[in-house]
């Protein structure tokens, strides 16, 4: 999926891509290059950018659980994002060339995937 027409996209000073911005009554909501809405609640223009340039795109680096089935998690990586989906990786601990599982998760992404601390039970990890 691209993203809705309504969705403006917000570029640091620098031309990288940090998120988008949408119009919601009087306000502005904002968005991250994971789809997730990241204000709460409207504010003011100048907010909303501050808000994404603050958010930048380090939490993209971040450990990840997802949701393989029903009671399993896996730790991930992000390797890949667009709005035409987000692929990770099972957490390969630096090795290279380890062939681990990867997995497409669509944009944008849905609960299944989540900050390893926000994981709901336990996380299998190649170490596991």
């Amino acid at each position: 999926m691209s993203t809705p027409e309504t969705w403006i996209p917000h570029n640091r000073e620098d031309g990288e891509l940090v998120g988008w911005i949408l119009p919601e009554g009087d306000g502005f909501v904002t968005f991250d290059l994971l789809g997730r809405q990241h204000t709460a609640h409207p504010v003011d223009w100048l907010d909303a950018e501050q808000a994404l340039e603050a958010l930048g795109i380090g939490y993209l680096a971040n450990i990840y659980a997802y949701r393989v089935s029903a009671d399993d998690w896996a730790r991930v990586r992000i390797v890949e994002l667009s709005t035409e989906g987000v692929t990770v990786k099972e957490d390969d601990y630096g090795d290279v060339v380890a062939d681990l599982p990867r997995y497409r998760l669509p944009f944008p992404v849905t609960d299944d995937l989540r900050l390893l601390e926000d994981a709901p039970g336990p996380v299998r990890g190649q170490f596991n």
